[in-house]
């Protein structure tokens, strides 16, 4: 069976056509919003009951949407039913979010913090950020306190890790070789 990301590409690639030629970031919210719905195991097996029709599907899918769903996006939802692919979404968001990015130049951060970040420090931080990767970031931010001190940041395949645990296993390295 082909990757999920090969089958996935084309729809995302239209999808993000569409949603340049309108309004982008109301795009972006509504595909993640979808793919957080279509990811839901209820979803999943209400997707491939072949018991239940595609009308049904679509519709019981767009109720489950909490943003206002325009025809394009009905036809959007509707095409991936009917080509069994709305248990794609999830990939097909991860691919649009990329193509987003990739055309205003900016780059998911994960910033992992040791402890709680203040509005204050997470924006000084995101800032010293931009200029080390040299792109604008969108930060998500988590608490794991197993950092002991400092943060961990991801962006894309670039590790920065400034993190006290991971000072120590760097000693640790160095003392044991």
């Amino acid at each position: 069976m082909a990757e999920l990301a090969t089958i996935a590409r084309p729809y995302a690639e239209a999808l993000f056509r569409v949603a340049k030629a309108a309004d982008l970031n109301g795009w972006s919210e509504l595909v993640s919003e979808m793919a957080q719905v279509a990811a839901h195991p209820d979803v999943y097996a209400l997707a491939h009951n072949p018991k239940i029709s595609d009308d049904v599907i679509s519709s019981a899918f767009i109720s489950a949407l909490k943003s206002p769903v325009g025809a394009e996006a009905k036809n959007f939802i509707n095409m991936l039913v009917q080509n069994d692919r709305l248990t794609l979404l999830p990939e097909i968001a991860t691919q649009f979010h990329a193509l987003k990015n990739a055309q205003e130049g900016a780059a998911d951060a994960e910033i992992v913090s040791a402890f709680e970040l203040s509005a204050a420090q997470l924006t000084e931080l995101v800032a010293t950020l931009e200029k080390k990767f040299g792109r604008k970031l969108n930060p998500t931010v988590a608490v794991d306190s197993a950092l002991i001190g400092g943060v961990r940041v991801v962006v894309g395949d670039e590790v920065l890790d400034t993190s006290v645990r991971a000072k120590l296993q760097q000693m640790q390295v160095a003392l044991t070789a």
